[in-house]
């Protein structure tokens, strides 16, 4: 069978979110020395006894190494084969739409990303409501906010079981702290940067004596303030509520001054800019998830540079998926039974010691191997722990099925507020876009 290279724990993480994990080869189809096929961008691995009386395929994306545990659960449900298909994440998820509009074609099983759950919110026929089967029993053992993020607005109806999440935090460069006169210990830095208001005091006293930046741009400000908030775009209804309370406003006003005043920089994620500025600490800190860690390490490889401790004021959450069942299927209690199985906190820190998906099960952050769990490279502290702090402290709320949409318009906001545009002329044009949006 083929198995995916063992290139490091969060280095895989860092893959598993960007999507770039397709085995893809030059087009034309290939079976290796294990049988496993290649179709085009597909990998096809099948994993159980070819007399197995059911057979479920499994749509999935990125680096899980989900083929580990299903040749478990196969070795003790024999009766039970899986054909394992990965695949480009977007790829994934526009056969699944197209699939699911078409009414064939869709798998038994298929990942869908927390970004894109919203996308099918309105095809409820399309899928097996997985309280039907069960799911009321296991709700308990996730995290309440991203059971909530998995079903539709009024509760009724849950789409998927959560597997992993990205709970945020801020990375911060301990010789840029220094150089600006302060203690860089993660307790001296969380203790510093307590509040949003501490954040802009230290990034001008960061400005003022190294002449760095205190973070990369204003997209990872903005989404922390964003995610801290209790209420964002949408009510359970799928109305628009951004006049309705003021803090997205805030959270776009906070990082419009950030950037007016040169204390954020416009350097867009994922740019050679920005990896290099990583690398030579152009700026101080950076706001993001947890599977941050690997491209933090691919970037700047000397140990103890990079440290690891709370955003001011809470947490967010920055990528996860969830395991959904197609209405198509005929094997619907057998599909259940194993994405029930692969969720449970057992397996989940089986997935995060062996590939570094973050566990959505807060039972998992209790287990002695995740308390133990430390990290040199960010000078030896249990970094499985601070992100479980952060895991907790996320704040629900319900996005709906425009909530990306409308998040990319204010992004599109700041972007302009960073190219010189004043503030409120963003702002409402932003809305103004919206609103076409939402008219459509």
């Amino acid at each position: 069978m083929l198995k995916f290279g063992k290139i490091g724990l969060f280095s895989l993480l860092s893959i598993f979110v960007l999507g770039a994990c397709g085995a893809g080869n030059d087009g034309n189809n290939d079976v290796n020395e294990d049988g496993d096929t290649n179709e085009g961008d597909v990998t096809t691995e099948q994993i159980g006894s070819e007399d197995a009386e059911v057979e479920l395929v499994f749509w999935e994306f990125g680096n899980t190494g989900y083929d580990v545990l299903i040749e478990e659960y196969v070795e003790e449900n024999p009766h039970v084969t899986i054909n394992l298909q990965n695949s480009d994440m977007n790829d994934l998820h526009d056969n699944l739409f197209t699939s699911i509009s078409a009414g064939s074609g869709a798998p038994d099983i298929s990942m869908v990303e927390e970004a894109q759950i919203g996308r099918y919110l309105n095809a409820q026929e399309s899928f097996i409501n997985l309280y039907d089967h069960g799911a009321d029993d296991v709700e308990g053992e996730f995290l309440d906010w991203v059971w909530r993020g998995g079903q539709s607005g009024d509760g009724d109806f849950q789409f998927g079981l959560p597997t992993d999440i990205g709970p945020t935090v801020m990375f911060y460069r301990t010789d840029v702290f220094e150089e600006a006169g302060f203690d860089s210990s993660p307790e001296d830095v969380s203790e510093l940067v307590a509040t949003w208001d501490d954040f802009r005091d230290v990034a001008e006293k960061i400005s003022e004596d190294t002449g760095k930046l205190m973070t990369d741009s204003g997209e990872l400000v903005y989404n922390a303030r964003r995610d801290q908030a209790t209420q964002q775009y949408f009510n359970t209804d799928g109305e628009l509520i951004v006049d309705e309370h003021d803090q997205i406003r805030t959270a776009f006003d906070y990082t419009a001054d950030l950037l007016n005043d040169e204390l954020v920089g416009d350097i867009p994620l994922w740019t050679p800019e920005w990896f290099s500025g990583m690398a030579g600490g152009e700026y101080a800190t950076m706001l993001a998830p947890a599977w941050m860690q690997g491209v933090i390490k691919d970037n700047e490889p000397e140990e103890g540079v990079w440290s690891i401790t709370t955003l001011p004021e809470g947490a967010g959450n920055w990528g996860g998926s969830y395991l959904t069942v197609p209405a198509e299927t005929e094997h619907a209690e057998e599909a259940y039974a194993f994405i029930e199985w692969l969720t449970a906190p057992e397996q989940q820190l089986k997935a995060f010691l062996g590939y570094g998906l973050f566990p959505s099960a807060p039972a998992v952050y209790e287990m002695p191997e995740f308390l133990e769990y430390e990290d040199e490279y960010f000078g030896g502290i249990a970094t499985a722990q601070v992100f479980s702090e952060a895991a907790q402290a996320v704040e629900p709320v319900f996005k709906g099925r425009h909530y990306y949409p409308v998040d990319d318009e204010f992004k599109q906001a700041i972007d302009d507020v960073s190219g010189g545009v004043d503030p409120d002329e963003a702002w409402e044009e932003a809305l103004d876009r919206i609103e076409r949006i939402l008219a459509r």
